[in-house]
C-alpha cells in the first residue's frame, strides 16, 4: 500500500477492525519512512453492478463517486466523514440486496436523498438541486418548502 503523503510502498497495520454490518474491514495503518497514518478500507470483491443513467447509458457502480458527490454536498457542514461512509455502507446494502446486476441512477440518488435529508438539510438541499437538475429559483423554493412543511409536521 502506497503512502498517500510521500509515496513509499511500505507500512504497519495500527488498527484493524470489521465494520458494523460485517461488510469491510477498516484498517488504520502507518507509513514506515515518513510516520504518516491513514485509513484503508477492504472489501468483498463482487461482480460489478451497473448503474443505468438518465439517458440510457450504463457505467460501473464507484463507491469513490457516490462518496465524492456526498463530500461535496456536506461540504463546511457539521458532517463526519464516519457519518457519510456508514450512509454509503446502507446504501450499498439496500441496492446489492435489492438489485441484481443493476440500478437506475435515479433509484440511487433517491437512496441518498432519503439519507441526506434526515442528516442535514442543507446538505439535502445542495444535493437535491443537482441531482433533480433545478432550473431556476422557483424549483429551489419548492423544494425548501416541502422540507419547512416537512418540519411543521414532525412531532417535537
Amino acid at each position: 500500500m502506497k503512502c498517500p503523503r510521500c509515496g513509499f510502498e511500505e507500512d504497519k497495520v495500527v488498527d484493524s477492525r470489521t465494520t458494523k454490518e460485517g461488510e469491510a474491514i477498516r484498517r488504520r495503518r502507518e507509513c514506515l519512512k515518513c510516520a504518516f497514518r491513514f485509513t484503508t478500507y477492504e472489501y468483498i470483491e463482487r461482480a460489478p453492478l451497473m448503474v443505468v443513467k438518465k439517458d440510457g447509458r450504463r457505467e460501473q457502480y464507484s463507491r469513490e463517486k457516490l462518496l465524492t458527490g456526498l463530500l461535496k454536498a456536506c461540504e463546511k457542514r457539521p458532517v463526519s466523514r464516519e457519518q457519510l461512509e456508514k450512509i454509503v455502507d446502507e446504501i450499498e446494502a439496500t441496492i446489492l440486496g435489492k438489485f441484481k446486476n443493476e440500478v437506475k441512477s435515479t433509484e440511487l440518488g433517491n437512496l441518498v436523498i432519503e439519507r441526506l435529508q434526515s442528516l442535514d438539510e442543507i446538505a439535502y438541499v445542495r444535493f437535491a438541486s443537482v441531482y433533480r437538475q433545478f432550473k431556476d429559483i422557483n424549483q429551489f423554493m419548492s423544494e425548501v418548502r416541502g422540507l419547512l412543511d416537512r418540519q411543521k409536521d414532525r412531532p417535537d
